[in-house]
């Protein structure tokens, strides 16, 4: 027994002879739909119209992060932005996600001085005693 395949055009449901798939590029991807002569006609002026479109045109680059906002970390000396979190959630102060708010960084450094990356670095403790314990073994 026969069978008899019949294509309907995508666009605009006709049958036809004519009717076949058409594949197409277009934004660097491949389509394929059903199409009658007349129909892939009209395709093909609308993707030579787009196509001198974009020779006409230029692409829009998305707006990166302002240096501003992302470069917060130089006024942390020797903290990350977590550790700000994590000491602003044990104070009560509201840590919330996202830019972390100017006053709860400025209440952070004044309460570790060390932080200040205005102020000229100031040996930790655990420094101090790195270093202490290098000078007595090149002593030794």
């Amino acid at each position: 027994m026969a069978q008899k395949v019949i294509l309907v055009d995508d666009l605009d449901h006709s049958e036809g002879d004519d009717v076949a798939r058409r594949e197409f590029p277009l934004l660097n991807r491949t389509f394929a739909i059903d199409l009658s002569d007349a129909n892939q006609k009209r395709l093909s002026d609308a993707l030579a119209f787009i196509e001198e479109v974009l020779e006409n045109s230029r692409e829009v680059k998305q707006a990166s992060r302002s240096k501003k906002a992302a470069d917060l970390s130089p006024r942390l000396r020797g903290y990350t932005l977590t550790d700000v979190r994590e000491w602003a959630r044990e104070q009560g102060l509201e840590a919330p996600r996202g830019k972390v708010a100017d006053e709860v960084i400025e209440q952070f450094i004044a309460a570790h001085p060390d932080a200040d990356s205005t102020e000229p670095a100031a040996e930790t403790p655990a420094a101090a005693e790195a270093s202490a314990a290098a000078g007595a073994e090149a002593d030794a």
